[in-house]
């Protein structure tokens, strides 16, 4: 709906919001009808729009309420009291204008379904002169501008009148505008299968196999809160009865810390052979390469533990992550705290080592704070109390139905959309 001459920003459509601004629109347009119900009828059935509201209030009035299909406009269907000034307002011209880019089309669709016009669709254009002075100054020699449209008028069941009319400006800016939306769906659409193909290829960075060990039964998971994270976990072949577990959380999100979780994940694989006898310097060279690939604000962290399947032994590398936790075949829990700072932050970076015996029985679990960090619709995150509880209940489970059981637990406190990625390691000592 619209007065005429018009002129519509192809970039700004006419209903849109500027955040910036209080909200401010029309709310509804009344027109005045003997018989709301057959006036509906003939808004829904014979032009094609929209019911928006009906309602009937306490007082016993009926508020009824149609818009076209853009629903840029409403319109008010009031049914007056008899005798009342507004009754004399019904089938009066309206001064209400539709806009299409095609109104002979929409002028033989609505003449199809009965819609009463009172003439053809007619061209017309008018030269308009400039507004002021100042603006043919300006421009001379320039030719005045010319408004050129095609405009019809149609009746509805009262006899309201409306006008009916396409304007070359609003037909343009209204083309611009599909184009740009068309535009932009086309780019939402190649975003949206890139973004699946890097989480096809993520996906396949995380271990596909399980290195054989015959003292230990283990299991690990990532569930992304999007295609793709910054959450990564692995098991590295170390050789000679060795498999090193890595669990690892890049700072950030979506697809820079998919990137940066890639570059860690390259790193470890490709400098792992020199992690079997000398764990430091290999986390030296991790954290180096991680370093130089990086932007200075990037950084990991990361828990390494390799495990000697012979000698029933973790020697592990706490690199600012989060405690692991080792439950003991007696009961008692013992935290595998920080050795030393984050990756990536320093190019001058140095670790120590740590061990612990396992005995049959004992279960360790190595996790990211999108287990711990999960929250409940109160605000209260699960926690790490919580997660001692889950593990201390099912900690005789298999490794794989235990970490599925851990995440389910998650799932039921937190059950709506994820906010971080969850990956979860967890080990028993047969």
């Amino acid at each position: 709906m619209a007065s005429f001459p018009s002129r519509l920003n192809a970039d700004q459509p006419a209903h849109s919001v500027d955040p910036r601004q209080l909200h401010l629109r029309i709310h509804a347009i009344n027109i005045y009808v003997r018989d709301q119900d057959q006036s509906l009828r003939f808004y829904l059935d014979q032009l094609g729009f929209s019911l928006v509201g009906d309602v009937r209030f306490g007082s016993g009035q009926r508020w009824v309420a149609v818009a076209p299909p853009d629903g840029s406009a409403v319109l008010s269907l009031v049914a007056p009291k008899p005798d009342s000034k507004q009754c004399m307002l019904i089938g009066r011209h309206t001064q209400v204008v539709f806009v299409t880019e095609d109104v002979t089309a929409k002028f033989h669709e609505w003449r199809g379904r009965g819609v009463r016009f009172q003439y053809t669709p007619r061209l017309k254009r008018i030269k308009y002169e400039r507004q002021t002075a100042a603006d043919h100054a300006l421009a001379p020699r320039e030719q005045p501008p010319i408004w050129g449209g095609v405009f019809t008028h149609f009746k509805d069941l009262d006899g309201n009148v409306f006008a009916l009319v396409s304007l070359d400006e609003e037909s343009r800016a209204v083309e611009e505008q599909r184009r740009a939306a068309a535009a932009r769906l086309e780019s939402e659409r190649r975003a949206a299968h890139e973004l699946e193909i890097a989480k096809q290829v993520q996906t396949r960075l995380f271990p596909q196999t399980l290195p054989s060990l015959s003292t230990l039964d283990y299991s690990g998971i990532c569930v992304q809160a999007r295609q793709v994270g910054g959450d990564y976990f692995d098991f590295l072949d170390l050789g000679r009865r060795r498999v090193g577990f890595v669990v690892g959380d890049i700072s950030g999100k979506g697809i820079a810390a998919a990137l940066l979780m890639a570059n860690l994940q390259a790193n470890l694989r490709s400098q792992c052979a020199i992690a079997l006898d000398q764990p430091q310097r290999f986390l030296q060279s991790v954290n180096r390469l991680f370093y130089e690939n990086s932007a200075d604000s990037s950084y990991a962290t990361l828990f390494f533990a390799e495990y000697d399947d012979g000698a029933r032994r973790l020697r592990y590398v706490n690199c600012g992550h989060l405690s692991a936790l080792l439950f003991r075949h007696d009961g008692t829990l013992e935290r595998l705290d920080s050795t030393s700072t984050v990756l990536g932050l320093f190019r001058e970076w140095d670790c120590s080592t740590a061990e612990r015996p396992l005995c049959p029985g004992d279960t360790f679990a190595l996790y990211t704070d999108g287990i711990t960090e999960s929250f409940n619709d109160a605000g209260e995150e699960f926690g790490e109390h919580r997660l001692i509880e889950s593990l201390r209940r099912r900690c005789g489970q298999p490794s794989p139905a235990l970490v599925a059981s851990i995440v389910e637990d998650v799932r039921k406190f937190s059950p709506h959309e994820q906010s971080d990625d969850m990956t979860l390691i967890v080990g028993r000592c047969r």
